[in-house]
């Protein structure tokens, strides 16, 4: 039973040593959560779709920047099952601040943009959004199947 004990001491300084302990308190960088993410989609406008711009604005989708710096969201885009897709412009979401893309038209702020589109981007009972950064890395995903609910949030 000694030698087993002596063994592991000597086992446990080796790796020390060597620097292969490693402390699990911090994961590595890239393991960091993201900054911007889906914060809400609502996705059921109030009352009858009749697909007017005031309709079409009350589907939106709303991200959240959780840090405390601002971020460009510079040809970053996010899209849903069936492929419609957003691009954003030259947009930089505050630190700790939100924005809302709304489907519709309207004039744009620093809480809402707009699609431009004609008609209806999110299913009123199950979608999913991706969020994907100027590269097109993944960043953030959100669904939802709830045709008895308006929105979800992320």
């Amino acid at each position: 039973m000694n030698g087993l004990k002596i063994t592991r001491a000597i086992v446990a300084v080796g790796l020390l040593a060597t620097g292969m302990a490693v402390s699990y308190s911090q994961p590595p960088a890239s393991a960091a959560p993201p900054c911007v993410v889906i914060y809400r989609i609502h996705y059921n406008s109030p009352g009858t779709d009749t697909g007017s711009n005031y309709s079409l604005n009350g589907e939106w989708i709303q991200l959240r920047n959780r840090c405390s710096t601002g971020r460009s969201l510079a040809s970053w885009r996010f899209r849903d099952v069936a492929g419609h897709t957003y691009t954003f412009g030259d947009f930089r979401l505050g630190g700790g601040q939100y924005v809302k893309v709304r489907t519709g038209s309207g004039t744009e702020t620093a809480t809402n943009l707009y699609q431009g589109k004609s008609w209806y981007v999110w299913n009123n009972d199950k979608d999913a959004a991706w969020l994907r950064n100027a590269e097109g890395t993944l960043i953030d995903t959100c669904s939802y199947n709830n045709k008895s609910a308006s929105s979800v949030y992320c």
